[in-house]
């Protein structure tokens, strides 16, 4: 015998949009982390292993910036991440990053979407 639900169970994708909208800073201009340095993650964010990046090296930047984006709350989003870089590397970051977490951040920035990355072009 099924047991079947009175009510709409939301999916995987659905739940997770909701989860990364509620971490999102209120504007990209609220993203005031350090554009030059080193970034040493607390463990809540990165919780799975390094947690020391170079904004120096693309590389490292990506990583950090596709951790930070996962795995942080708002205030880590706001420390960590800066707006400047952020709007530079989105259109690789973007492709790097989960289908969630990009519908997101491109809802409620539409200056990250790739028909605005080309217009300012």
């Amino acid at each position: 015998m099924t047991a079947q639900s009175s009510f709409p169970v939301p999916n995987a994708f659905e739940l997770l949009c909701t989860q990364y909208a509620q971490r999102l800073p209120a504007e990209l201009q609220d993203l005031n982390g350090p554009a030059h340095g080193r970034v040493d993650l607390p463990l809540h964010v990165a919780w799975s292993g390094r947690r020391s990046y170079g904004l120096e090296q693309s590389r490292s930047r990506m990583s950090l910036y596709r951790t930070v984006l996962a795995e942080g709350q708002c205030q880590d989003l706001i420390d960590f991440l800066n707006r400047d870089l952020l709007v530079a590397q989105w259109p690789v970051l973007r492709t790097l990053i989960s289908r969630p977490l990009r519908v997101v951040w491109e809802s409620a920035f539409p200056e990250l979407t790739p028909a605005a990355a080309e217009t300012a072009a």
